[in-house]
């Protein structure tokens, strides 16, 4: 890639995306082990750039960076426990990159391809999340960077009142269910990891621009069946992909809602409105 290049790429989301996680990856990376990450995080991206460059080649006619693979792999491995094996971390990421070419409507991909592959391939490769990338183990000083990166990157890509609205519900829901019933069984949700992994959610993979609303009153929908969606599952089953579960469902109620502003767009108007 030239450095022209390089330089459009890093000022467009995407590439701001890109360095705020690799900021996070170096932070959070020692308190895990180089040793364990680098094998997950190589492996991840790996994997999912070479899908992501064939199909784009295939498509395009020319070579491009797999700019959209890569943020993939990073969110997958920093989601997924830094004690996988880095084949695991592999196919998660190309399962994840393949569902964005097979799960899409005309327009854009139907699911958030991380949580799409880390939830469907749970049951085959068992494979644990700790979200270490969301920064549990560093020092709360260290965690202002989460904050701040993730404030940032909301910020850029318009969807703040998505993440305020998103964890506003989300921790009601869960405060509420504390008065009501055993208050140790929802506790662990204000601790870490969880606290963490949640914030990191609602920054970075809530966010998804093809796959989460551009209008805020649909951010605020959204925001309300991903959080109620997450609470049930994390009630009923205590799943430890309770999060991705319920962004998924919120990506199923965009993408249909999309196809059907879509039709009524195309629906022929009555010939008595049309005449007035």
């Amino acid at each position: 890639m030239h450095k022209s290049k390089i330089l459009r790429f890093g000022k467009t989301p995407k590439g701001l995306l890109t360095i705020v996680l690799i900021a996070l990856i170096a932070i959070a990376a020692p308190h895990e082990s180089w040793r364990l990450v680098l094998p997950e995080l190589v492996a991840a991206v790996a994997a999912a750039g070479a899908i992501d460059a064939i199909v784009l080649r295939y498509r395009h006619r020319r070579w491009e960076f797999p700019g959209g693979a890569v943020l993939t792999a990073l969110i997958a491995g920093m989601v997924l426990s830094a004690q996988v094996d880095w084949y695991v971390a592999a196919v998660v990421s190309a399962v994840a990159v393949a569902s964005k070419y097979v799960l899409r409507t005309r327009a854009a991909n139907v699911f958030n391809p991380a949580a799409l592959a880390i939830v469907v391939l749970f049951p085959v490769l068992h494979a644990g999340q700790s979200w270490w990338g969301a920064l549990p183990e560093a020092a709360p000083a260290a965690q202002v960077a989460l904050l701040a990166g993730g404030i940032f990157i909301a910020d850029r890509v318009n969807k703040l009142p998505l993440v305020v609205a998103f964890l506003g519900i989300y921790f009601s829901l869960f405060t509420v269910a504390a008065y009501v019933r055993d208050p140790a069984w929802v506790a662990e949700v204000y601790r870490s990891p969880d606290l963490q992994a949640a914030l990191y959610f609602a920054f970075f993979i809530l966010t998804d621009p093809p796959t989460s609303p551009v209008r805020y009153p649909d951010q605020l929908m959204f925001a309300a069946i991903v959080a109620l969606v997450s609470f049930a599952i994390f009630e009923a089953t205590g799943a430890v992909f309770y999060l991705l579960a319920g962004v998924l469902a919120g990506n199923a109620w965009e993408s249909w809602r999309r196809v059907t502003l879509h039709q009524r767009r195309l629906r022929p108007r009555p010939a008595s409105e049309t005449r007035a």
